[in-house]
């Protein structure tokens, strides 16, 4: 092969032939090559080339918030099929997004594959085997037995994954998808296409995308921020060799996540203060994040989502318990203090970033110890859903990874309002319901099942749902509350709210009272202590 060659966005766009399947590297605004997608948008609409793209996407490729991302390739005539983890998602007052307005009005097939298993989806294509064999995602959407990934009419037309039987048992098949093009980014090129990431927040999945690519005889298309000389970059820095990278796209400008320029200690360059982090603000979130806590231990590996309990660092923090656990999120960093609001997904103060793929694996094979994570609906079932919301599709970004996350972690804690729209406040250390919420979140079926409670009972996790008003424990008999907040009616406020009976404990305790009351609570995970 020739070396790579630089070029500009427009020249780069020209290289993608019509009905090519061009996979993308990105997290929301997180290393997303959003100058080169918006190039090729230009190109479509200056040529009407290129045409019928269809699109790979492990993780979101832009947001709601100014990386475009997606959305700049998101056009009739230009894009065939998607396929993604995530979507670009925000709150429900703003525009939808044109890739949303595409799935949700059928224009396309679209589909909501789980992240790790589109990443397991390249590596197979890239070793040029068939495909992945797995059950991460039975009885969930992603299982044929129910929507099978599709997002809409189209899709459910052409499916993405089939079950099948394999050595006496039931396993879901997705068939490896060959790309064609690759659209990756990084920090550095030198003159002969090793790239480095230095000034990244997380390194994704670009090694493994470039080999799916390289090995089927595509093009991977890498932008940077700088052009370095060849030999400057040490190997050791080189995520992504020279050797498959045909062209570099340099933009110096390019943003490091949504709404940040350059933040250094994102990529690990220097270490803030933990004084530096706010803690939230005293109210009903913080007793739930609080309450969280609660069910940590001491040494713990500990995945964390979006929502309420993204706050929990913080509380460790405040409690002089930060390194108590170690924090591990799926865009690949372990350690530190996850970040918050337009930075979710990095961290700052990380002890090491795993490239995601990789990330992915520790997490389907449930090496780590729990996971916090947010419910939108709960069912009789103990089903969760965060996936999907009918009546405003570009609220959740879909799946992600949290089906990868859940499939086979030992304990999981599912944290959320109990109603939708309460009146909530805190008064004289109890819980003050002054109006009930609108929409009930405890539901007879959830609209999209991202979580199996039945699977869970089957294979011994340990499941928790925490609430401002109760906390809620998994049983093979169905949903038990365990505690309830202080202040809290059990008939009025927590079994009349929910659609289906809840069971009770016999031994039902009060939730902690220091939970409800300002100022540190002297939170005790057990073990030792950390170094703060």
């Amino acid at each position: 092969m020739a070396f790579p060659k630089v070029l500009t966005t427009d020249q780069a766009a020209a290289l993608i032939p019509d009905g090519a399947v061009v996979t993308v590297s990105s997290s929301s605004g997180l290393g997303c090559p959003d100058a080169t997608l918006a190039a090729i948008g230009k190109r479509f609409e200056e040529t009407g080339h290129p045409r019928n793209l269809t699109t790979l996407h492990p993780i979101a490729a832009g947001d709601m918030w100014g990386i475009k991302g997606v959305d700049h390739i998101a056009k009739p005539g230009l894009l065939a099929r998607i396929l993604g983890g995530s979507y670009p998602s925000g709150p429900s007052s703003a525009e939808p997004p044109a890739i949303w307005k595409m799935i949700t009005s059928n224009e396309i097939p679209a589909y909501n594959i789980p992240s790790g298993i589109l990443f397991d989806m390249h590596r197979e294509a890239a070793a040029k085997r068939p495909g992945v064999l797995t059950k991460i995602g039975m009885d969930t959407f992603a299982d044929p037995a129910r929507q099978g990934c599709a997002m809409n009419a189209k899709a459910a037309e052409e499916p993405v994954v089939r079950k099948i039987e394999f050595d006496g048992d039931d396993w879901l098949y997705f068939k490896a998808i060959v790309p064609q093009v690759a659209i990756i980014r990084a920090t550095t090129a030198d003159e002969r296409g090793n790239l480095s990431y230095e000034h990244e927040g997380g390194y994704l999945g670009p090694l493994d995308q470039a080999l799916s690519v390289r090995n089927n005889g595509g093009i991977v298309i890498a932008q940077v921020k700088r052009l370095a000389k060849s030999g400057t970059i040490k190997p050791q820095q080189v995520l992504v060799p020279g050797i498959l990278v045909d062209a570099i796209v340099v933009v110096p400008d390019q943003m490091q996540t949504t709404h940040t320029v350059y933040e250094p200690a994102i990529s690990g360059e220097i270490f803030r203060p933990l004084s530096s982090f706010e803690v939230p603000e005293f109210g009903v979130s913080k007793v739930i994040a609080r309450r969280v806590a609660q069910e940590l231990r001491y040494g713990d590996a500990v995945n964390i989502g979006f929502g309420i309990s993204a706050n929990v660092p913080r509380i460790l923090i405040e409690e002089g318990r930060h390194g108590d656990v170690t924090w591990v999120i799926e865009q690949g960093a372990v350690g530190g203090v996850p970040l918050l609001d337009f930075q979710f997904g990095c961290a700052s103060n990380a002890e090491a970033i795993m490239q995601s793929p990789y990330q992915f694996t520790y997490f389907q094979g449930a090496g780590f110890d729990a996971s916090l994570l947010s419910f939108l609906q709960i069912d009789r079932q103990g089903n969760v859903n965060v996936s999907k919301l009918g009546v405003r599709p570009h609220v959740t970004a879909g799946a992600g990874g949290f089906i990868d996350i859940t499939a086979r972690a030992k304990r999981i804690i599912f944290s959320g309002f109990f109603t939708a729209a309460a009146g909530l406040a805190i008064e004289n250390g109890a819980l003050a319901i002054t109006r009930e919420g609108k929409v009930r979140k405890l539901v007879n079926d959830v609209e999209h099942v991202s979580f199996s409670g039945s699977r869970a009972v089957t294979q011994g996790q340990d499941i928790t749902y925490i609430s401002e008003r109760c906390v809620m424990k998994l049983t093979a008999e169905g949903i038990l509350v365990t505690e309830i907040a202080p202040g809290v009616n059990l008939e009025r406020d927590v079994l009349a709210q929910a659609e289906f009976p809840l069971k009770v404990a016999g031994d039902l305790k009060v939730m902690d009272a220091v939970l409800f009351q300002p100022g540190v609570i002297g939170l005790d995970i057990g073990g030792g202590r950390a170094d703060v």
